[in-house]
């Protein structure tokens, strides 16, 4: 394996996890200087560019320093936006010009915008940008479903110590496949387990209820950043981010209507419940394509990591249509919308990398239910019926027999989501549509959350489900095990592609090698 592990990330990384795995929440003062309590992070990090968020307890004006040691001898500054209300105090700064390949450390302060004198204390991160050379190889983790079901920051629990087990890795960058909040799961002061004794979590006034106002969106994102190992992790990780339904609302589609009988909501229009969420969501998380503040923007992107890797980050939220039984017999529609797919398409064809992996946050061949409404509709792409493409699945069909005829190689589906990690084969000699060529999918989640049973396989695409781990019963607490993210191994020199499938310790569960080159395997 040719990656690199530079001494200032090791040391960096050394130093940061030893710290007690105990909560150390922000304390916020509003005299003196500015503070960023909050930590920093960075994301969508390139070979040449970088953005850097961080979250201000005043109006401050960001300012962000890179250094190529930790030491910070030698300094770039970069004056970034002036933070304040309109925003929830967040900001973000892009850092360009950056060496490709290079460990990069930086630290942001908080100046006083009526006295540029008075700074914050420094928070510091560090990220690698991409490199330009195939064999220093990529390496990278992703999950999804962040303290769901009630299940929040258990001090006594360690927190979120799954990003624990995460930056040991020394990853290039985490992959949050959705579920980044959930703005639908209030959390209550304990919970009681199977055993008798209560889980007790960290609670907030906006964690109290069901997200309706900007100000409560804003407070489900900013309630995951009191746990000590997330802020760490974010530190040291940057991130690559998509989001999926709970950042709004359990199962949403646009133009959802919530029925009057759901008492916990008094706003009923999903699609103004949305535009808040994003906008939440584009204030939290350094997402390139969402404008802080900003009501629009978009979320699906590609992120080229150099010549072994493209990540094409899929939405496939915003765009579908309405939840259905899944059987139409035409939907253009679909869950990704036309000019998704049409992006997606053209974004495949002209991608140069070895691996292509479609970041997808929701599954493909798993039957996702949705009884919101009363009726058996279906969430997800596959609606149960073996056969031939229906729903969802036409539009998935078009994308799997585009692959299969432009002859791209190296497509890996990579989702959570369903609250399991599993494994999947698909081939078209076992399938009911067989115009593409075989392709893995593999599930990983829950962080922070319930987990679930394994759900059933549609066989319109041939799945066969090579590995799975799940709880027998629903709702199974992080107490209770099954909480779990993947990591992605690309070798510089061979090009090999490695998925380990982890527990939440870091124990790896399943292993696949793919070589490189081929259409389907």
């Amino acid at each position: 394996m040719a990656h690199r592990l530079l001494p200032g990330r090791r040391s960096l990384l050394k130093g940061s996890l030893a710290v007690s795995a105990g909560l150390a929440l922000p304390a916020f003062t509003r005299s003196g200087r500015p503070s960023a309590e909050w930590g920093v992070q960075a994301g969508d990090v390139t070979r040449d560019s970088a953005l850097v968020w961080v979250r201000s307890d005043r109006p401050a004006r960001m300012i962000v320093e890179t250094s190529a040691t930790e030491s910070f001898r030698t300094v770039r500054r970069v004056r970034g936006p002036l933070i304040g209300p309109g925003t929830d105090f967040t900001g973000t700064a892009r850092l360009r010009g950056l060496p490709p390949g290079e460990q990069v450390h930086y630290r942001v302060l908080l100046a006083d915008p009526d006295d540029p004198r008075r700074t914050s204390a420094p928070v510091a991160g560090t990220f690698r940008t991409v490199p330009d050379r195939r064999r220093d190889g990529v390496r990278f983790v992703w999950s999804g479903d962040l303290a769901g079901q009630g299940w929040g920051i258990n001090p006594a629990f360690g927190g979120y110590r799954i990003f624990d087990a995460m930056a040991r890795l020394d990853p290039d960058f985490f992959l949050f496949s959705g579920d980044t909040v959930y703005a639908d799961g209030p959390v209550a002061a304990t919970a009681e387990l199977p055993d008798g004794s209560l889980w007790r979590n960290v609670t907030t006034e906006e964690k109290s209820k069901v997200a309706e106002t900007l100000a409560e969106f804003r407070g489900n994102f900013r309630y995951n950043l009191l746990d000590v190992n997330l802020r760490r992790f974010n530190a040291r990780v940057p991130s690559i981010v998509q989001w999926d339904d709970h950042e709004v609302r359990n199962n949403w589609y646009p133009g959802q209507r919530i029925a009057d009988t759901d008492t916990r909501y008094t706003e009923k229009s999903v699609d103004v419940l949305a535009a808040r969420a994003r906008r939440a969501f584009g204030e939290y998380f350094p997402v390139p394509t969402l404008r802080p503040g900003a009501r629009e923007g978009r979320v699906h992107r590609v992120l080229r990591q150099g010549p072994l890797l493209d990540v094409f980050v899929l939405d496939m939220r915003t765009y579908r249509n309405a939840n259905s039984p899944g059987d139409q017999t035409v939907d253009p529609q679909g869950i990704l919308g036309r000019e998704q797919l049409d992006w997606l398409k053209r974004e495949l064809a002209r991608s140069r990398a070895v691996w292509k992996v479609i970041a997808a946050d929701m599954p493909v061949g798993l039957v996702v239910p949705d009884t919101t409404e009363g009726r058996p509709h279906v969430e997800a792409v596959a609606q149960g019926d073996p056969g031939a493409p229906l729903g969802r699945e036409l539009q998935i069909a078009e994308l799997l027999r585009f692959v299969k005829h432009r002859r791209i190689t190296g497509t890996v589906w990579l989702t959570a989501d369903v609250h399991h990690t599993s494994a999947q084969h698909y081939r078209p000699e076992r399938a009911a549509f067989g115009d593409f060529e075989p392709f893995w999918e593999f599930v990983s989640g829950p962080l922070n959350a319930g987990a679930f049973p394994a759900t059933a396989l549609d066989g319109t695409f041939g799945p066969e489900r090579v590995f799975v781990k799940a709880p027998d019963t629903a709702n199974v607490s992080p107490a209770g095990g099954y909480q779990f993210f993947g990591e992605v191994d690309i070798d510089g020199d061979s090009g090999e592609l490695t998925v380990r499938l982890r527990e939440m310790d870091g124990t790896v569960l399943f292993r696949k090698t793919l070589q490189p080159g081929l259409v389907g395997q």
